[in-house]
């Protein structure tokens, strides 16, 4: 797996899918002047084991709410390409088929069909209650515990090399403050290949993942498929959604669903170290309307949430652009919005 995903070959191609939208970014412009040089010298550092993941660019952005974003280098995010192109199809194949986000062919449209088809079961076509436990993690990408990721990583993975590689990337982020690598000589599982340089070793320690690295969002996935294996078969829900770090589960049993949610927030803390988030966590009907992925979904249909329609109303006044109007007008087609898109259309 190390040499596959260092090859020469692979880097190249990650650097063709990287590229894609950012050839007019100064850093791409300038990392691809000397592109055969760069990459001949990443793949090194990289064989020798020498290699280190380099800092992080910190900037916010609001998408609707303030986020944390942590840029790398170009250096870094080809290779964060190039470890994805192999793993992805690795792990995704290891995940249940109701986990939806950074994923092949499961978006949010998916995601949604997908709810609509589990209240239509869960409601023998709504002739019966259903009820949605709705919940949403607490600071998701800042809460992944970099000991309990690589532990999930070793149960998955026996290749030495790959393991380093990857530890170096979870560990080269933290929202701690504690130390987690110290300088060492270089790992005997390089020696053999080189004899110079130091590498950080030993075990990341830290907390949290960048949301600006393209592995984390493989490697987020990789730590809730434990979850979603323990809800599917230790718990054995039927009609369960999960959306990144939001998920929902549809019974016509209330109780039931209120008695499986401590065992829920028992797991999360006790193994994975992620906590629900107090003032998202809801049991509703789906007659009542259930606010999932952006839109409230009923038993016949689903209707955009106040708050989405008054953002986009805000972003179309200030950016009056045809792709503005054409990326909304697609949203708006995945729902029943026909007073708000004949407000949208007269106003363009």
């Amino acid at each position: 797996m190390f040499e596959q995903i260092i090859a020469v070959e692979n880097l190249l191609a990650a650097w063709k899918e990287f590229l894609r939208g950012k050839r007019t970014k100064p850093d791409m412009q300038e990392f691809s002047l000397m592109l055969m040089d760069n990459i001949l010298a990443l793949h090194e550092k990289l064989r020798n084991g020498t290699y280190r993941h380099g800092e992080y660019k910190h900037f916010r952005i609001t998408d609707p709410k303030p986020r944390d974003i942590h840029k790398a280098t170009v250096r870094d995010r080809l290779l964060h390409h190039a470890i994805h192109r192999v793993l992805y199809p690795f792990f995704d194949r290891t995940f249940i088929a109701d986990s939806f986000s950074c994923r092949n062919g499961k978006g949010t449209h998916r995601a949604m069909n997908r709810f609509r088809m589990f209240a239509y079961q869960a409601s023998r076509n709504h002739t019966r209650t259903c009820w949605v436990l709705k919940c949403d993690i607490r600071k998701f990408f800042a809460s992944v515990d970099h000991h309990m990721l690589m532990e999930i990583l070793r149960s998955r993975i026996t290749d030495k090399k790959t393991l380093w590689l990857l530890g170096d990337i979870v560990g080269s982020f933290s929202n701690t403050k504690i130390p987690r690598f110290a300088n060492s000589p270089l790992p005997s599982l390089f020696r053999s290949q080189a004899s110079v340089g130091s590498v950080r070793t030993g075990e990341p320690g830290g907390i949290g993942l960048p949301l600006g690295n393209l592995t984390s969002q493989l490697l987020v996935n990789v730590y809730m498929n434990e979850f979603d294996q323990f809800v599917k078969h230790r718990l054995r829900v039927k009609y369960y959604v999960r959306y990144a770090d939001d998920f929902i589960i549809m019974s016509q049993n209330k109780m039931w669903l209120e008695t499986i949610l401590p065992e829920m927030e028992s797991f999360l803390w006790g193994w994975l170290k992620l906590r629900l988030h107090p003032g998202k966590v809801s049991v509703s009907t789906i007659a009542s309307g259930v606010d999932f992925l952006g839109w409230v979904h009923f038993p016949s249909h689903r209707v955009l949430r106040t708050a989405t329609k008054k953002r986009m109303m805000k972003r179309i006044f200030a950016h009056p652009t045809s792709e503005t109007f054409e990326s909304y007008k697609s949203l708006l087609s995945h729902g029943n919005a026909f007073g708000l898109e004949k407000k949208f259309i007269s106003s363009s």
